[in-house]
């Protein structure tokens, strides 16, 4: 395990270095090459959220809310309370403004993806309609470009395991729940808990898209406004000191020190750079390729409308929810006070300004989060496994997938986060090239619907 922790390491390390360009120059990219325009209609994506131009006859499985609901379940997780945790622990209050840089970047990322895996949706080999990288790759550029969306569909398999979502789960229980009452065993605690959550996995994405995208509509929503008022409520212990912390999130993200000495980072500026840049595309998913594969079952006949509502999924993601969790950490002092790292730091935080209940209150949005996630992964994870071997293959993905949440649950933490850290930069290489080669199509259809609705 310390030898895979060390090759997958060194792996993510070294693709994260050159995904950066492609991540952030690409983004910055598409933002120049349309001018920032679908940021101008951020109110009309809202509306198209609300249901206002909801077609039922038009093609797709899910409404354009439970599409992003389904995309924000999956992102809406871990990456928020664990891996902002993890960036600051390691790179301090300066990495929360490269994750800002991020999502900003990602918003219009994610708007191009989205659009595209609609524009350019394909036909499994049931004849289903489909979106997501892999057909947009195949059905955009052409046939010629096959390998390029089976090395996306490699990748998706492993970078859609559900192993650092559980990992960071299991660790919240033991060290919330059954560590202060002495009924934490070790490996054997470990294990239960992943017994428990394959289970609960089970009876919900052996039901399919349906079931997964029904059940995630109704819990991200609740989890979100309860997350929201929680961390208010310890924003407002330590009203006196959030512009102090706010300040100190800019003027560090151009700091060269890092806080827990890390040489493998470099000790640079650029490292920390990257760190933000990783921990937040690992919160927004924006240029991964995941959310493109929901927001392309979106029931809808306009892909510029599912590109819109795609591009609330960053802002929701990390420009709010994972601000309120570093705010939280830097506030109360925990990032300096404590060795924890992970949601572990994140639980200290929710303990010092809220005593009694706080940690409770914590792993439930825990839970929910962590579980919502469970479930939309999976759906990614057999798109992979449908485009790679056929659509009646793809409910054996599941298979895999649940025996992964016993491995999440019994490994360590950095093994679990360089895995997925490896995986996520894989599929990003194709999401991101034919995204940039295909952004000419996007703008066209953009200043068409823009043009359209403007005179509606």
């Amino acid at each position: 395990m310390e030898l895979l922790d060390k090759i997958f390491a060194s792996t993510s390390h070294y693709a994260w270095e050159g995904l950066l360009f492609l991540l952030i120059g690409g983004g910055l990219y598409l933002i120049v090459k349309i001018r920032f325009l679908p940021f101008r209609y951020l109110g009309h994506a809202i509306a198209v959220l609300r249901g206002r131009y909801d077609n039922e006859s038009d093609a797709g499985e899910i409404s354009h809310f439970q599409a992003l609901t389904t995309a924000l379940s999956a992102t809406v997780g871990m990456g928020n309370i664990a891996g902002v945790a993890v960036a600051i622990a390691i790179g301090g209050p300066g990495a929360v403004f490269w994750m800002w840089v991020s999502a900003v970047i990602g918003m219009s990322t994610k708007f191009f993806t989205a659009t595209l895996a609609v524009l350019f949706r394909g036909k499994d080999s049931h004849g289903e309609i489909q979106g997501g990288p892999m057909y947009f790759i195949v059905e955009g550029l052409g046939k010629k470009w096959k390998p390029l969306a089976v090395f996306f569909s490699i990748a998706g398999l492993v970078g859609a395991l559900p192993v650092f979502n559980v990992n960071q789960l299991t660790q919240a229980i033991n060290d919330i729940l059954l560590k202060p009452v002495g009924l934490y065993a070790g490996f054997n605690s470990n294990i239960l808990v992943g017994v428990v959550l394959a289970m609960l996995t089970a009876v919900v994405i052996l039901g399919g898209l349906s079931r997964i995208s029904k059940t995630a509509s109704r819990m991200v929503p609740a989890m979100v406004i309860l997350y929201f008022v929680l961390v208010l409520f310890i924003l407002g212990v330590h009203i006196d000191v959030v512009p102090e912390y706010l300040a100190l999130i800019f003027t560090d993200a151009f700091s060269a020190s890092f806080y827990e000495g890390d040489t493998f980072l470099g000790g640079i500026v650029g490292a920390l750079i990257v760190l933000g840049i990783r921990r937040g595309a690992f919160s927004n998913e924006a240029g991964i390729g995941t959310a493109p594969m929901a927001h392309g079952a979106a029931k809808t006949n306009e892909p510029i409308r599912e590109g819109l509502v795609a591009m609330l999924g960053p802002a929701i993601d990390t420009l709010i929810i994972c601000t309120l969790t570093a705010l939280a950490i830097l506030v109360t002092g925990v990032w300096q006070s404590t060795e924890a790292n992970g949601v572990s730091l994140t639980a200290n935080a929710f303990m010092e300004a809220i005593p009694v209940y706080g940690k409770y209150a914590l792993l439930l949005c825990i839970a929910v989060f962590s579980i919502s996630s469970l479930f939309s992964y999976s759906y990614y994870g057999t798109k992979c496994m449908s485009f790679l071997f056929g659509a009646k293959y793809k409910n054996l993905y599941n298979y895999l997938y649940i025996a992964s949440i016993l491995m999440g649950a019994t490994t360590s933490l950095s093994l679990m986060i360089n895995l997925i850290d490896t995986f996520f930069a894989l599929m990003a290489i194709p999401t991101m090239t034919a995204t940039i080669l295909l952004a000419p199509r996007v703008v066209k259809e953009a200043r068409i619907y823009f043009a359209k609705l403007k005179r509606s």
